[in-house]
């Protein structure tokens, strides 16, 4: 396990995606430090760049501790762990504490806690990776997988099948959802679009960087929010509790994504906002993502 004791700058907090690109960067160097291999400049047995790409992305916290709760100067510490999946894969937990909570000073993340019994005062991160490279030069279609000569897991412990995400994704690709629960339909089907932005969207390896996947669900959730009448403030005031995105696909500058939305209310109140992101011209399925939302 890795521990880290973290102060909260501007370049990693706000309504936007910088805390998760932060958190990503989190597992990068969590498995670069436990597994053997440096992420940040990995090699396959060609001598071919790869990468340690998102392939799923679950963010659990609560009322308390949620997503947009922290801001300048925040003292953090981040507990974090990886589990084996064999050479080409790997997951990663991050349990994320205000320094002086209790939660905070345990030092070991036991996957009972973060999948059964979270601590209110915790947010928690969990992350499933695939190493993938090109399969060809100058496109981000059709990415293949290629691990690292030196990633080592062998040594990595196995986490239940009980909490294997395997059958989580799944569902999210096939249903198009994450969420299982009975809720009332109150948007259905809002479509809107968006085109890759070379100048925000493509991280250092022209790659479609993982963390602007999330801001385009902001995009979509945000223009679901304005078809229902909700303003900037009630925007601004949500606390976003519970958030998965699956990563299908990759895609170059310039794509026209069509952005799907859906919201539905469960019976205790709480709103759930389904946004799934397809390629406009083949209808390629890019990401699906459910976010589970209250106000303030």
């Amino acid at each position: 396990m890795l521990l880290r004791d973290i102060t909260v700058t501007p370049a990693m907090c706000g309504h936007n995606s910088l805390f998760v690109g932060q958190v990503g960067d989190w597992t990068w160097q969590t498995v670069s430090e436990l597994c053997g291999t440096d992420a940040f400049t990995a090699r396959d047995e060609t001598g071919a760049p790869t990468y340690l790409a998102f392939y799923y992305y679950h963010l659990r916290g609560s009322r308390e501790m949620h997503l947009r709760r922290f801001t300048f100067g925040d003292r953090l510490r981040v507990l974090s762990a990886c589990y084996g999946y064999g050479s080409e894969s790997v997951l990663t937990l991050h349990r994320i504490a205000l320094a002086g909570d209790p939660a905070a000073e345990a030092e070991k993340l036991d996957p009972v806690e973060f999948y059964e019994r979270p601590h209110a005062g915790c947010l928690y991160v969990e992350t499933f990776n695939r190493w993938v490279t090109r399969s060809a030069q100058r496109s981000n279609r059709d990415l293949v997988r290629s691990a690292p000569v030196d990633f080592r897991h062998e040594h990595l412990p196995i986490l239940p099948e009980r909490y294997s995400p395997r059958a989580v994704y799944h569902r999210a690709r096939t249903a198009r959802t994450f969420d299982e629960g009975p809720a009332e339909v109150v948007v259905d089907g809002h479509t809107t679009t968006y085109r890759l932005d070379p100048t925000r969207d493509l991280n250092g390896v022209g790659l479609v960087y993982f963390a602007a996947y999330f801001s385009i669900v902001d995009t979509a959730v945000w223009r679901l929010w304005q078809l229902l009448g909700r303003d900037e403030e009630q925007y601004l005031r949500l606390r976003l509790t519970d958030e998965r995105v699956c990563y299908l696909g990759n895609a170059d500058a310039g794509t026209v994504l069509t952005l799907t939305a859906r919201l539905r209310r469960h019976a205790d109140g709480a709103e759930v906002v389904d946004v799934v992101i397809e390629e406009q011209d083949t209808a390629r399925l890019i990401a699906v993502a459910t976010l589970q939302v209250g106000a303030a």
